[in-house]
């Protein structure tokens, strides 16, 4: 009896079990199912609808408690009109199971429609929780409702990514592949800051970079100064290379290549103290360590410390200041005093020019016509404004 009951189709099981809770709820979900086919006559559908109605009250009746029969009730409700009622009953359908997704996503959408953003949107945390498949049409919600009404929508979706749902990075990652999507991110950024979950360092450098290849400096300068990571007046993140908090591109982002190795290890000449090592071939062209920086027009000085271990970085390895948009660049300069076997203070002067709104820092590598292997090591690099 139990395998029919449970199993066999809506139409044979009640013949055999009338009397079945269980089965009179799959008949009406049956019947309800059936008045959403298109092609019916509206005198069908709408009695599909009223017998689904029926075979939920007879279902409820015989199990008070059952969550799916009191949302076929609640929706067949709505569909005759009565929403009020259907509001009612499918809230409480909703809280007695959070797995019931017909009777949140009904709830998302009255809600929505009435402005409620706070419960719409609780709804939709608990189906975007329970189904991946559904998350991007949930996403596209959440995104539309934060771009067309900011000050209302923006703050609840803000609390609920906080709470660090299942779905917080496939929601972020949904942000960057459309314009409105990224002016989202970032305004959710700034909010989340004040909060008890802000990006952390791998989100805000997902943020950073997106900004940065559509070529929106000026988000990236937004969002940089609005949380203040890192802070602005750091012309240069980690110049000691012991401080790894920063997130790129205001980080070293350390290259390898074929004939390069860079890293950064205890110097073992003074203990304990992190510095850049690089070892190069001689033959290959390559950015070898670079970071984003945020200089006003002006002058500058970049000052740093350099040893030689191996070779001539004076001639393999140079400084260059590049400025952000564009290839247009405002500094180059050797990456080593000559004959620094010890180490030995460096320095280069530049000057940012107005249209120059951000600047890439790299040491980069400068091939020759034979194998020249060359071994360098760099710390404690600033970058100090001395003139307008």
């Amino acid at each position: 009896m139990q395998p029919v009951i449970q199993r066999a189709p809506a139409e044979l099981a009640i013949q055999v079990a009338p009397g079945s809770p269980t089965v009179l709820r799959r008949a009406a979900e049956t019947r309800q199912i059936r008045a959403a086919v298109e092609g019916q006559s509206a005198e069908s559908v709408i009695r599909a609808n009223e017998d689904a109605g029926v075979l939920g009250r007879e279902a409820l009746a015989r199990a008070p408690f059952d969550a799916r029969a009191l949302r076929v009730v609640g929706l067949s409700e709505a569909r005759a009109g009565r929403e009020a009622q259907a509001d009612e009953l499918l809230t409480l359908a909703g809280n007695w199971s959070l797995r019931d997704d017909p009777a949140h996503a009904w709830l998302v959408d009255y809600r929505l429609r009435r402005g409620d953003y706070v419960s719409s949107f609780a709804h939709a945390d608990t189906l975007a929780r329970r189904r991946e498949a559904m998350r991007p049409n949930i996403f596209r919600l959440f995104t539309t409702a934060a771009t067309v009404d900011t000050e209302r929508a923006l703050p609840v979706i803000a609390k609920l990514v906080s709470e660090q749902p299942s779905w917080r990075q496939d929601y972020l990652d949904s942000l960057y592949s459309t314009t409105d999507g990224l002016r989202v991110a970032i305004n959710l950024a700034v909010v989340l800051e004040a909060g008890q979950a802000p990006l952390n360092n791998a989100e805000l450098r997902q943020l950073y970079l997106y900004l940065i290849d559509r070529g929106l400096l000026d988000g990236a300068r937004t969002v940089r100064e609005s949380l203040n990571r890192p802070a602005m007046q750091i012309t240069v993140a980690n110049g000691s290379f012991d401080d790894p908090s920063s997130p790129e591109p205001f980080q070293w982002r350390i290259a390898q290549g074929a004939g390069i190795v860079a890293e950064i290890l205890e110097d073992d000449i003074r203990s304990a103290d992190p510095a850049l090592r690089v070892s190069f071939d001689g033959y290959t062209e390559e950015t070898i360590a670079e970071q984003l920086m945020f200089l006003s027009a002006g002058q500058y000085r970049m000052t740093f410390e350099a040893r030689t271990e191996n070779g001539d970085p004076n001639r393999h390895l140079n400084w260059t200041v590049i400025c952000a948009p564009g290839d247009r660049r405002i500094m180059r300069a050797p990456s080593a005093p000559a004959g620094a076997q010890v180490w030995t203070a460096g320095a280069a002067e530049f000057v940012v020019p107005d249209n120059c709104p951000g600047q890439w820092l790299q040491l980069r590598s400068v091939p020759d016509q034979k194998r020249a292997n060359t071994v360098a090591w760099y710390d404690r690099l600033v970058v100090t404004r001395i003139g307008p």
